[in-house]
C-alpha cells in the first residue's frame, strides 16, 4: 500500500512488539520472551513476566528524552535507560514521584509538590540548584546572592522571577506582601484588601472589595466600585478612540475600541457584539450561551443549544446535536484534513486524518469505543486493537501511562505492521500469534505451541518436553523428547540472542 504523510495519529502502544524475525519463548505466566519491530541493527527482545506485572522493552529515543530501553514493574517502578545503561527517566508509581536527567543536570518531583532540580551549564560553571515544598517554603542557589533566594510562606523570604513576577516578598503573609515587575511595584497590608501600585508613572490604591483605582497618564486607567460589580477600564489613552470596558452588573456591560462594540444586558444574557476589523462579524446573544447567532467573514455561528449548534470559525467546521451527546468537528491544518465525531465526549471518539490535496489516498483513523476497545490505523497497512482500553482516550501521549497502567487492561491485543505481518495475543500473552510471510507461530502459553518456517515445521507440548518435528525436505516427522533449544534459522544477519 502506498504510504503518505498521515502520522500525527499515535498508535496504541508505547512500542510494537511484532518482528520481522525471530520466535517467541513463551514461559507463561513466568516469563514470555518475544522479538521486537526494530531494525535489523537494533533487534532486541521485549520480555514480561507474572502477566502484566513484569516488564523490560526497547523504546524509541524520542519517548524518553534518548532512552532506548524501558523496564520495570507495574504500577511501581519505572526505568528509562540509555544505550549506555544509564537512567534517564525514573518513576515511582507514577506520576507519585519522577525523576529526569538530562545531559546538563537532573530533576525529581514528589507529586509536584516538592520538587528539586540541579543544573551546570558548563564543567567549571557553579550549579544552578532549586528545591520546593509547596506552597511553604521556596529556593534557589545559583551561587550568585543576587539571583539566590530562600522563603518560607507564610513567614518571611524574597523570590526572584517566578510566579509572573521579577521579585515577590512576604512578611506574616497575608499582612504584608510586595511585588514587582517591569519597575512597577505593588505593595498590599493586609492582601487582597489593601494595595498601593506605583512606579514608571503607575499610581493606584485600592481598598477592596469597596473600590479602587489605578492609571498611568495617557496610558491606561481603571476604576472599580463594589468589585465585581461596577467597573470601567480604559486602555489604549493614546488613541483617537481608546478601548473601554465598564460595567453596571447585572444589569449591563459594555466594550468600545476602534474596531469593535458589544453591549450586553442582563449580563451575560443577551446583547449584540459587532466588529469591523481585521474582519467583519456581527452576533445576536438571544439567550447566552444557549440561544446565539453570528454572521461575518469566515465566521458563521447557529446555535439552538443544546438541540443544535452549527458553526464555522476559521475553518473549523464544528457541530453539536443534543448536547453534550453528539459533537463533530472537521478542520484543516496544513496538508491534512481532519475529521473528528464524538459521542458524549469519550464514550464513543473517532478520528481520521486525510491528504488535503490528494483526498483519494488511505484515511489514517483512531477510534475509541469507551471503555471496551481503541482501534487505531495509519492508513499505509498498520493497525492496532486493544481491548480493553479504559485509559487511552484520557492520556493520548502520555508514554508513562502506556507503559505502566494500560496494559493492566490490555488482556487482548492485534497489531498488525503489513498484509502478511501480524500478532495477536490473549491476556497478557497466555495465548499469542504471529504470522510473517514466511513463517508463524502459535503459542498456548508453556502448554502447547506451533511453529512454521522455512526451515521446519514444529509442534510442542511444554515447550519441547514432546516435540513432533519436520524439518524442511525431510518425507516424515519424528519425534523429540526434553528438547528446548532456541530456534535462530530464521533469524535476519546482524540480529543477537539475548
Amino acid at each position: 500500500m502506498r504510504a503518505h504523510p498521515l502520522i500525527l495519529l499515535t498508535g496504541l502502544t508505547a512500542l510494537s512488539t511484532v518482528a520481522s524475525a525471530g520466535e517467541e519463548r513463551n514461559n507463561w505466566p513466568v516469563e514470555v520472551e518475544q522479538p521486537s519491530a526494530l531494525p535489523p541493527a537494533r533487534q532486541e527482545t521485549t520480555r514480561s513476566g507474572l502477566g502484566p506485572f513484569l516488564f523490560s522493552q526497547p523504546v524509541s529515543t524520542n519517548q524518553f528524552s534518548g532512552a532506548v530501553r524501558a523496564r520495570g514493574f507495574r504500577p511501581l517502578f519505572l526505568e528509562a535507560v540509555d544505550s549506555q545503561g544509564e537512567a534517564v527517566e525514573t518513576d515511582f508509581l507514577y506520576p507519585l514521584f519522577t525523576y529526569r536527567r538530562a545531559p546538563d543536570g537532573y530533576r525529581w518531583s514528589l507529586f509536584s509538590l516538592v520538587n528539586h532540580y540541579s543544573t551546570q551549564s558548563a564543567p567549571q560553571a557553579a550549579p544552578n540548584q532549586g528545591f520546593d515544598l509547596w506552597p511553604f517554603y521556596f529556593s534557589r542557589d545559583t551561587g550568585n546572592p543576587e539571583t539566590s533566594y530562600h522563603a518560607v510562606l507564610p513567614i518571611a523570604g524574597t523570590v526572584r522571577n517566578r510566579f509572573g513576577q521579577d521579585k515577590l516578598s512576604w512578611i506574616g503573609f497575608p499582612l504584608y506582601a510586595r511585588w514587582e515587575k517591569n519597575n512597577v511595584t505593588t505593595t498590599t497590608a493586609p492582601w487582597p484588601f489593601i494595595k498601593v501600585l506605583q512606579g514608571e508613572g503607575n499610581e493606584g490604591f485600592e481598598l477592596w472589595p469597596l473600590f479602587g483605582q489605578r492609571e498611568k497618564a495617557n496610558t491606561y486607567r481603571e476604576q472599580f466600585y463594589l468589585w465585581p460589580l461596577i467597573f470601567k477600564k480604559e486602555t489604549h489613552l493614546w488613541e483617537s478612540q481608546p478601548d473601554v470596558k465598564q460595567g453596571f452588573l447585572p444589569f449591563y456591560a459594555s466594550s468600545r475600541d476602534g474596531e469593535s462594540r458589544s453591549e450586553t444586558y442582563l449580563w451575560p444574557f443577551f446583547g449584540y457584539s459587532d466588529r469591523t476589523a481585521p474582519y467583519r462579524y456581527h452576533q445576536t446573544n438571544y439567550f447566552w450561551p444557549l440561544l446565539v447567532q453570528g454572521r461575518g467573514d469566515q465566521r458563521y455561528v447557529n446555535r439552538w443549544g443544546p438541540f443544535y449548534t452549527h458553526s464555522v470559525i476559521k475553518g473549523v467546521d464544528k457541530t453539536w446535536v443534543a448536547w453534550p451527546f453528539w459533537r463533530q468537528q472537521s478542520w484543516t491544518d496544513g496538508a491534512l484534513t481532519h475529521n473528528k465525531r464524538q459521542f458524549f465526549f469519550f464514550l464513543y471518539n473517532d478520528t481520521e486524518q486525510r491528504s488535503a490535496s490528494n483526498p483519494a489516498l488511505p484515511v489514517a483513523r483512531k477510534t475509541h469505543y469507551w471503555p471496551v476497545a481503541s482501534v487505531w490505523d495509519n492508513g499505509a497497512g498498520r493497525r492496532q486493537v486493544q481491548a480493553l482500553s479504559p485509559l487511552e482516550i484520557f492520556f493520548p501521549n502520555n508514554d508513562n501511562v502506556r507503559l505502566l497502567y494500560s496494559p493492566f487492561f490490555a488482556v487482548y491485543r492485534y497489531n498488525r505492521v503489513g498484509p502478511e505481518e501480524v500478532q495477536q495475543s490473549f491476556l497478557w500473552n497466555l495465548v499469542s500469534y504471529r504470522r510473517q510471510p514466511d513463517s508463524s507461530e502459535f503459542h498456548l502459553g508453556p502448554l502447547f505451541s506451533k511453529e512454521r518456517n522455512p526451515e521446519e515445521k514444529r509442534y510442542a507440548v511444554g515447550n519441547g518436553v514432546i516435540a513432533l518435528e519436520k524439518n524442511a525436505g525431510a518425507g516424515r516427522w519424528h519425534f523429540s523428547f526434553f528438547d528446548f533449544k532456541r530456534r535462530t534459522a530464521n533469524r535476519p544477519a546482524g540480529a543477537t540472542t539475548p
